[in-house]
């Protein structure tokens, strides 16, 4: 009862409040009589399991209305901590018997929240949080300070359970100081916990790498975090963990469940006999393909230059490297790239794992082969374009992959690129928002065009917004912490073309806050979604 009542009371506190400053109230009115907005559904980190970033059904926002005249901050929706997931949005929904276009928001402090998309109504919240439990301090690391709750993307599957099914990762605490962490399986409509649901994550492997015994790895919860996006490939959840302000001993552990029953079904350790390797990709999730292979950026870690006659390493270590992992059959990395100088980037701490993997749409070259791609990009300012039906390996004596830019990137990648229309869009520390463009399915290897603004750390993480192929918009969020957070938008076929961006109204009319590290813009039905240290700011169209 308490908690029915605690619910509607956030529900109408954020009705009241969901306007920002000088926005008429009968102007709310209007915005909860509107017809059902054409929505396209963000079930996942950056759209789709490719994580383009891209979605390609706005048929409202175009560059001719995308201006401080037209387009603005709409409101904020409030919840209880800090919004490091990518807001994700389920388009006609039926909640109490109405169809709606719903927002899902998880947050630090171990909530989730779902609002109708196109009004801002809070329609239902709740805690995660087992009895007794607290979400998990920060353990010493400003990384994610001052919880760690949810920060991971979650993952959607509209065709799980009765109505949907929202799937996510939970670190918690108890007051004896036992740490936990969770897969949770909600439902879309009401977030109760399905059957089976939650599971306590839980592992080990065969390796004599860091924290090992006996000739055995045990996953220890309190030493990770799921930063990583969510990943849903052919019914198994997969999650993928990271290190605490590298603070060791830790390995780089890939653990996938069943959706339906929960039921641990993949385990992978890629620094089995090493140390270190975390997967954490500045929240970019892991990319798969049709073929059920998985594409991840290991971070910093040991590297077995000793290959075996494959080609893959003696001892299956792989850190700092871009891997290919096979899910057919045993779960296990099939191919890889390294980098020459993996090793010496390793030790000084200049890894890839800080970026995320990109798969790139088929693409001929110039004698017609049809080529599968990938990009990747990290801490040392290059650009790495690999072939996925062979990636290249390791050669010290050079890089022998599909492409290798040097330094295009120079303030280095703590961020995931998008794709749209045969081109790459990065944004690096302290850079620009660049456009590189395939011709023959190779990268040029200077942008095309690039933005006049510039991104202090972590960069950012781009996302588009497009009609097909016509009315293309990158979206791109300046959110260094503890500095106000800045929207953009640019022509997507000239990014010196800036449409808009939140300080260029008067009185600070559309300043939302403070930003967060690694956030991503979600955009659908004509909306453009930013997470914030204490909820979402949404953007969109001024009647």
């Amino acid at each position: 009862m308490w908690r029915q009542g605690l619910v509607a009371l956030n529900a109408t506190l954020l009705v009241a409040c969901a306007s920002p400053s000088g926005m008429a109230g009968s102007q709310r009115t209007r915005l909860s009589a509107s017809a059902l907005a054409v929505t396209a559904d963000v079930l996942t980190y950056h759209n789709d399991n490719a994580r383009s970033g891209h979605n390609l059904a706005e048929v409202v926002l175009t560059p001719a209305n995308v201006n401080a005249a037209k387009f603005r901050l709409l409101r904020m929706l409030e919840v209880d901590g800090l919004v490091d997931a990518q807001p994700l949005v389920v388009s006609k929904l039926t909640i109490r018997g109405k169809s709606r276009n719903v927002l899902i928001i998880a947050t630090e402090h171990d909530s989730i929240y779902s609002f109708d998309a196109d009004d801002g109504a809070l329609l239902v919240n709740t805690t995660v949080l087992g009895r007794a439990e607290f979400s998990s301090d920060d353990r010493g690391c400003t990384h994610v300070t001052p919880e760690v709750g949810i920060t991971s993307t979650p993952v959607i599957d509209r065709n799980a359970g009765v109505h949907g099914t929202v799937f996510l990762v939970a670190k918690s605490k108890d007051s004896a100081g036992h740490y936990f962490q969770r897969l949770h399986a909600l439902d879309l409509v009401t977030l109760a916990e399905q059957p089976y649901s939650p599971v306590v994550i839980q592992a080990a492997y065969p390796g004599i790498g860091a924290n090992s015994r006996n000739g055995m790895l045990t996953f220890d919860p309190p030493r990770y975090t799921e930063r990583a996006g969510l990943l849903l490939l052919d019914g198994t959840v997969y999650t993928a963990w990271a290190s605490i302000c590298d603070v060791e001993p830790y390995t780089g552990w890939i653990v996938g469940y069943d959706e339906q029953t929960l039921a641990q079904t993949r385990v992978l350790n890629v620094v089995p006999n090493g140390g270190d390797g975390s997967i954490w990709q500045s929240g970019g999730g892991m990319a798969a393909d049709s073929q059920g292979n998985i594409y991840a950026l290991v971070a910093n870690g040991t590297f077995d230059t000793t290959l075996d006659a494959r080609g893959l390493p003696f001892r299956r270590d792989y850190g700092n490297a871009f891997v290919k992992i096979s899910t057919t059959g045993a779960i296990q990395v099939v191919d890889y790239f390294a980098m020459s100088n993996t090793v010496s980037e390793s030790m000084g701490d200049v890894d890839l794992g800080s970026g995320a993997p990109l798969l790139v749409p088929d693409l001929k070259d110039s004698q017609g082969t049809i080529r599968h791609l990938a990009v990747g990009a990290g801490k040392d300012g290059h650009l790495y374009v690999v072939n996925r039906d062979s990636m290249g390996k390791f050669n010290a004596s050079g890089n022998q992959i599909w492409q290798d830019l040097t330094r295009p990137l120079p303030g280095g990648i703590w961020s995931a690129p998008a794709y749209f229309n045969g081109t790459v869009y990065y944004a690096d520390v302290n850079g620009t928002l660049k456009a590189f463009v395939f011709k023959g399915a190779k990268l040029a290897a200077t942008p095309e065009s690039q933005s006049i603004s510039t991104f202090p750390y972590p960069g950012a993480s781009p996302a588009v917004s497009a009609n097909g192929a016509s009315s293309g918009i990158i979206w791109a969020v300046e959110s260094a912490q503890n500095r106000g957070a800045v929207l953009h938008a640019f022509d997507a076929t000239n990014l010196g073309k800036e449409l808009y961006n939140s300080d260029q109204a008067a009185a600070g009319r559309d300043h939302f806050g403070t930003g967060n590290k690694f956030i991503t813009p979600t955009i659908a039905g004509g909306k453009v979604y930013v997470g914030t240290p204490s909820g979402v700011a949404v953007f969109g169209l001024y009647p």
